[in-house]
Formats: C-alpha cells, sequence, structure tokens
C-alpha cells in the first residue's frame, strides 16, 4: 500500500541502534524545561576573542570561504596548523599533504574510523570515551575494546597491564584521547611512552583526539604521541578550534599524520561533509596564530573556574576528582548517602537534579560499556561564565551540604 514502511526489520542500521538520542540532547531539554542551569553539554556561555570572531566576518565580507574551500581545507589554514605543531611540540608537517581539514573533531574521529578499520577489526579506546567513538567504530563495522580507566588517589588512570592485555591479533587501533574527556586525566610521559612502545611491537595505527591540548592544569603537560619513536608514521593526530577558542558551531577541526594516513582519511572524508566552515578556516588560521599569552591566559581563565566548580562541588558532599585537563569535573555522588545519590545510580540522579538543585549533569555510565563501572560517577563542564559556576555551586551547596 502506497506510503506504507515494511516492519519486517527495524528501519535503523542495526550497527546504531544501540545508541538512540544522545544523553546531551535528553539533559539539555530537561535544562530548559526546568529553567536549570546546564553543566551538562561541553559549549562556552561566551564567545571567543573578538579579533577572531572579526577575522571570520572579514572573510565573508571578502568573499573567501563563502563557495566550496579546497578538500584539504584552505592553504592558509593548513600552513597555520603546521606552524602551530612545529612551534609548540616541536613536529613538522607538509601542509600539502599531511594536514586535513574537518567538519570539527567529530568528523575527524569519523573519517578516520571508517578509513582504518575493516569489519572484524579490534579498536581499543580507554572507558570512559567520548560518545562519539563507540558510534563511529560500530558504523565502521569494527568491535570496540574498552580498558577502563579506574579511580586511584584522586583522579582516573590507566593500567598498562589491561592495556597490553587487551590488544589481541585481530587489534588494528588505539584511540587515544588526552587530555581526557570525561575524567580529566591526562596522560604522563611514561604512560604515553609505554602505549608507543605497544602500538610499535605490535604494529598498530593510533589515532590520538587531542582537542583539550590548551587546557591542561597545575603540574600536567601535553605530549602529543606522534613524538615518540616510531608514532609518526602509523599516528593521525587530531586537533580542533571549538574547545580552545570558544567558537565550538564553527565546527574546524583537523587531522595531522603521514601522506599515506592522511590521504585514507581523506578518501573517507569527501563522502561525509566533503568541505565545511569556509569563512571560518581564515578566521582559525588567524587565531592559531595568536601569541603565547592568548593561550596562557585562556588557561589560567579555565583554571580559576575549575576550582570555583570544585570546591563548591566538595562543599557540598561530593567526592570531586579534580581535573588535570579539560574543562569537566567527575564526581562521585556516592558520599551523598543513598537516598540522595538514588544508591549510587547516576542515570536518576541527573534525572532528578534539576528538580533538587537546579542544575544539569550528564551521568558518566553513557561513556562506559561496563555501565556499572560508572554507574555512581557524574560529570559536571565548567566552561561557563564564574558568575553561574558560583550560582551552580550555591544551589550544589543549599541541595545538598549537611
Amino acid at each position: 500500500m502506497a506510503g506504507m514502511t515494511s516492519t519486517a526489520r527495524p528501519l535503523l542500521n542495526r550497527r546504531l541502534a544501540e545508541f538512540g538520542t544522545t544523553i546531551f540532547a535528553e539533559m539539555s531539554a530537561l535544562a530548559l524545561r526546568t529553567g536549570s542551569i546546564n553543566l551538562g553539554q561541553g559549549f562556552p556561555d561566551t564567545d571567543g576573542p573578538e579579533e577572531i570572531r572579526e577575522a571570520a566576518v572579514r572573510a565573508l565580507r571578502d568573499g573567501r570561504g563563502n563557495q566550496y574551500p579546497p578538500g584539504p581545507g584552505v592553504p592558509e589554514l593548513r600552513t597555520a596548523i603546521t606552524a602551530h605543531q612545529q612551534r609548540r611540540y616541536g613536529l613538522s608537517y607538509d601542509p600539502d599533504t599531511e594536514v586535513l581539514v574537518t567538519a570539527g573533531a567529530t568528523e575527524a574521529i569519523a573519517a578516520a574510523l571508517l578509513a582504518l578499520v575493516e569489519p572484524g577489526d579490534e579498536v581499543i579506546a580507554f572507558e570512559p570515551y567520548y560518545d562519539s567513538y563507540a558510534a563511529c567504530i560500530a558504523m565502521a563495522g569494527g568491535t570496540r575494546v574498552p580498558v577502563t580507566l579506574r579511580p586511584h588517589e584522586g583522579a582516573f588512570r590507566l593500567d598498562l597491564d589491561e592495556l597490553r592485555a587487551a590488544v589481541t591479533d585481530r587489534t588494528r587501533l588505539l584511540l587515544i584521547n588526552t587530555p581526557h574527556n570525561p575524567t580529566g586525566t591526562v596522560l604522563t610521559r611514561e604512560e604515553l611512552a609505554a602505549i608507543a612502545e605497544l602500538a610499535v611491537e605490535r604494529d598498530l595505527l593510533v589515532i590520538t583526539d587531542e582537542v583539550y591540548e590548551h587546557l591542561v592544569f597545575d603540574e600536567a603537560e601535553h605530549i602529543p604521541l606522534a613524538t615518540f619513536p616510531g608514532m609518526r608514521e602509523r599516528t593521525v593526530s587530531i586537533g580542533s578550534a571549538g574547545k580552545t577558542f570558544s567558537f565550538t558551531g564553527w565546527k574546524v577541526g583537523w587531522v595531522t599524520g603521514t601522506p599515506a594516513l592522511v590521504t585514507a582519511v581523506r578518501s573517507a572524508k569527501q563522502f561525509l561533509t566533503y568541505v565545511a566552515s569556509g569563512p571560518f578556516q581564515y578566521a582559525v588560521a588567524e587565531a592559531l596564530s595568536l601569541p603565547d599569552s592568548y593561550f596562557d591566559a585562556f588557561r589560567t581563565d579555565m583554571l580559576a573556574k575549575r576550582d570555583v566548580l570544585a570546591t563548591g562541588l566538595t562543599e557540598a558532599g561530593f567526592e570531586v576528582f579534580r581535573p588535570a585537563g579539560t574543562y569537566f569535573i567527575t564526581t562521585d555522588i556516592r558520599p551523598l548517602g543513598a537516598d540522595l545519590s538514588k544508591n549510587g545510580d547516576g542515570f536518576a540522579f541527573c534525572r532528578a537534579l534539576p528538580e533538587l538543585a537546579g542544575v544539569v549533569a550528564i551521568p558518566n555510565a553513557v561513556f562506559y560499556d561496563h555501565r556499572e563501572e560508572g554507574a555512581p560517577f557524574v560529570r559536571f563542564a565548567f566552561c561557563k561564565r564564574v558568575g553561574v559556576l558560583e550560582d551552580a555551586a550555591q544551589r550544589l551547596r543549599k541541595a545538598f551540604a549537611r
């Protein structure tokens, strides 16, 4: 009959059936409905530097990027990316053959996994993981193999023995995220060296998600995995402008790697967005050339915001894992007590939190294959104005402090 759809099988591709609507959409809608402070999704509530916004306006008015930009990205941005990598990390890349501009880091992750993973390949990722990792591995037909970061002495740490044990003859790729969302862990030089040795020994490809590279605090240091012996030729490194310059809506990310790796990723990327964000690419090229004082001030500002929210959460009774990087804080809700923490059920807690305190957060369990491992943990974003964070902290203290 015209207009009817067969119900012989579900409409959604079975590889995506487990994912459904993201938790971010659910929690943002909840924030809107209840008038709560949204510390769930990680986007700033202020724009980035005015001169960079004006650079985008100038590009629009000058007709730069209003039509399809070059497939690999505009030359100005590719050159700026290579200069940034050289200046900060001593990594040399050819802007013509070893850089690819993408529609944000999310597309870079998708294109890299679709390009490099075949059905049956195993992909090792640290859990909790950014939610698109699991979906993109599934779309590529790969099998995700989680290695769990676990709390230890106030931070979430990697068990290198567990990582080594996870590698099999079917392992194709390691998917590494440092600084790590959602836990705020920054892998140490020693941990990265061990990962590099493992990748070389077992001949593994590596994708590194480094979008929070400029947000490291205290004694932490971001060290790209591609700087370690034997890693440049097997590593796809991913960066992004959104997190560093507070223009998340512009969706400008990038990939760096060898010509062979970048060509492979571009082969998949060209059938996703093809190209994107034309005028914004010119603006991001200028942003990457900002002096070190910008990056230092950005980090100092975010550190102060981290401490405002971390202090409020601690005083409210949460166990707080003070992050070494990113702009997220993971907390354990169990110290609040069985009733208030909904017996350690992060989902139930986050759904009740807007009514309890007028604040929205994200249950970390959505970032785990082993849901029970993440059940009591809840993530808060602190990339908001200080006044908003102080208000949220006060609401949480009022709701939970005893």
